[in-house]
């Protein structure tokens, strides 16, 4: 581990310039001012991305099914994850996070839809200790088969609902003391029956892991529930308890008032995937209502089936410029608002430590040093906050810290061999 020297670095919601950052144990010990500070720096310092939603898998689907509205796209993703293997799974989740490393993310939030093969979990797991990410790893369950996708979830990925969790115990048990911790990952309220949002709530709480949630992306959500259950999404959720403050709802493209006050009320967090929304045509998730109901928001890139990138600058970008745009006003989420959604927004459902103001003393030392000057569509930098926003792009991400291990140096993995990585993206391109 190595201490950060000569940066500025952002920090109580300021930044100060020639400081450096004390590391010790993985955790950010002291930020000091420089005994002998150079004319420019060392580059400038945020907190580490926190990428709240993902599909790792996705990473060998780009492109796929584009133009297609929602369903017929997830029929198509579902051929490609049935057909996933061991090693296809270890190529994609090892690409993606070297992705999003790349782009100043430091901590992903994956969640896999429900498959059988250990092995597939057990490679994810691999690429994450290959890459040095921090992640939280959700594994997929649903106990409703419809292989339509309307009322259920793909039969042929499914098992019974305690083979389910007892491979999530034994997936706890081998990433402990790691980096990485688990969850469970639902693909959508209409996978669930009401006896299963029972079990899995008494699972979650009794071994206090995240749960994670599609959850009207678009009103195909509630109007299977009208349907089926006489009863909208949020409501169908509620009634079974399966609303609480360890739950992050993905999407929520067609939440209402309502239902936005339910979830602030059950302590739920919200995961924001503008990209994902836009190319798929499902819309524009209400994000400044839903601060303003008091719901807690993070910011999610989503997979590559449906961004097509694993590029949390480009998605910090356009989630601000979406609402901006959408509202008419140009005064909606600027750096410092943006940057706690980035790096803190749902942390807390997440059980991950809270980031707010930007790097602080106590927290871990995951961190991204940017560099503008390895960008000059980037200068000249007027004000460090409003370039990284209105500029930023992965080609200025010089270094990256996950726990105080510099994982990326210079733009490019400490770790992993990435020409290999790319040889193996190009042949599989040649197919």
């Amino acid at each position: 581990m190595a201490d950060l020297i000569d940066v500025a670095v952002y920090t109580g919601g300021r930044w100060l310039p020639h400081q450096d950052i004390r590391i010790q144990d993985g955790s950010v010990v002291g930020i000091v001012g420089t005994a002998e500070p150079s004319e420019r720096g060392n580059g400038h310092v945020i907190p580490g991305f926190v990428n709240t939603h993902t599909h790792l898998q996705q990473s060998l689907m780009r492109g796929i099914a584009e133009c297609t509205p929602l369903l017929e796209w997830l029929l198509a993703v579902g051929e490609e994850s049935v057909a996933i293997t061991p090693e296809r799974a270890y190529l994609a989740a090892t690409a993606a996070c070297l992705e999003a490393l790349r782009s100043g993310t430091t901590t992903v939030v994956e969640h896999m839809w429900p498959h059988p093969s250990d092995d597939v979990h057990a490679a994810v797991i691999q690429a994450f200790h290959d890459t040095g990410i921090r992640a939280v790893l959700g594994r997929g369950v649903a106990d409703r088969p419809d292989a339509s996708r309307k009322w259920g979830f793909e039969p042929r990925l499914m098992q019974p609902l305690d083979e389910v969790l007892d491979h999530v115990d034994l997936l706890r048990d081998r990433v402990d003391g790691t980096r990485i911790r688990v969850a469970l990952a639902v693909p959508n309220p209409r996978s669930l029956t009401e006896r299963g949002m029972v079990t899995l709530r008494e699972f979650a709480d009794a071994r206090e892991l995240p749960v994670s949630i599609h959850l009207l992306e678009t009103p195909t959500d509630d109007r299977m529930c009208l349907e089926h259950a006489g009863t909208g999404a949020v409501e169908y959720l509620d009634r079974s308890g399966f609303l609480w403050d360890r739950v992050l709802a993905v999407h929520c493209v067609e939440l209402d008032d309502v239902g936005q006050r339910i979830l602030a009320d059950r302590g739920v967090a919200i995961s924001h995937n503008p990209l994902s929304n836009m190319r798929l045509g499902s819309g524009v998730a209400p994000i400044p209502d839903m601060i303003q109901n008091g719901l807690r928001v993070g910011l999610g890139v989503d997979g590559a089936a449906s961004n097509d990138t694993q590029d949390m600058l480009e998605t910090f970008r356009v989630a601000a410029y979406l609402q901006r745009a959408v509202h008419k006003r140009a005064d909606l989420l600027g750096f410092d608002e943006m940057l706690d959604i980035a790096c803190g927004g749902a942390n807390a459902v997440l059980g991950l430590p809270a980031v707010s103001g930007g790097v602080q003393v106590g927290a871990p030392a995951d961190l991204t040093v940017i560099r503008f000057d390895r960008d000059y569509a980037t200068l000249p930098v007027r004000d460090p906050g409003a370039s990284l926003l209105t500029t930023g792009s992965r080609s200025i991400v010089d270094t990256v810290m996950v726990g105080g291990e510099i994982v990326v140096a210079d733009g490019r993995s400490t770790r992993v061999d990435e020409a290999e990585v790319t040889k193996e993206l190009l042949a599989l391109s040649s197919r």
